[in-house]
């Protein structure tokens, strides 16, 4: 059976009753096996955070009135972005950079193409040079996946002392 997925733009100042739990629900499902971990019971501080950040983006996909994932990210202020410390650090005129802070999809939507819709949804109107994100070290199948979008490995980065090791991730959005 195919189904229709729906995605439904967000953005700061928009964001309707129990979105930020719903958001919390879909990242306790699609983190099921690690909610033991201290950094991943932290998401919904991670959540008031990026969405109360100027220019906060979200796209959220619907099966029906089922959310089945998001996609959020926030412009990075010029002088604050983390990621220029790597190896990768163009001045070529890219100057302004738009954070993909997460891309997830509940596990029983997966390998349906949502992650890459729901991305390309996130970034597809935005002005910024570069986008960037971070994925985790052990997972090279991701990494993978982000290389097949378009981004590159810049170097690697630990943001938070329990948190994991990441790849930085840079994709240039206006080649």
């Amino acid at each position: 059976m195919t189904r229709v997925i729906d995605l439904r733009h967000y953005g700061q100042g928009s964001l309707p009753e129990g979105f930020k739990q719903m958001l919390i629900d879909v990242h306790a499902d699609a983190y099921a096996d690690a909610m033991d971990d201290d950094f991943n019971q932290r998401f919904p501080w991670f959540v008031d955070h990026w969405s109360g950040m100027d220019g906060f983006t979200c796209v959220v996909a619907f099966d029906g009135d089922e959310p089945t994932g998001f996609a959020y990210g926030a412009p990075l202020q010029p002088g604050r972005e983390w990621w220029r410390s790597t190896t990768f650090a163009p001045n070529n005129g890219y100057t302004a950079t738009y954070a993909v802070s997460e891309v997830m999809v509940r596990p029983q939507w997966r390998k349906q193409g949502i992650s890459e819709r729901l991305h390309e949804a996130l970034l597809k109107e935005r002005g910024e040079d570069l986008a960037v994100l971070l994925v985790d070290v052990t997972h090279p199948k991701v990494q993978g996946l982000y290389e097949t979008w378009g981004y590159e490995k810049a170097g690697e980065q630990q943001p938070f002392a329990d948190s994991p090791v990441y790849a930085v991730m840079v994709k240039r959005l206006h080649p």
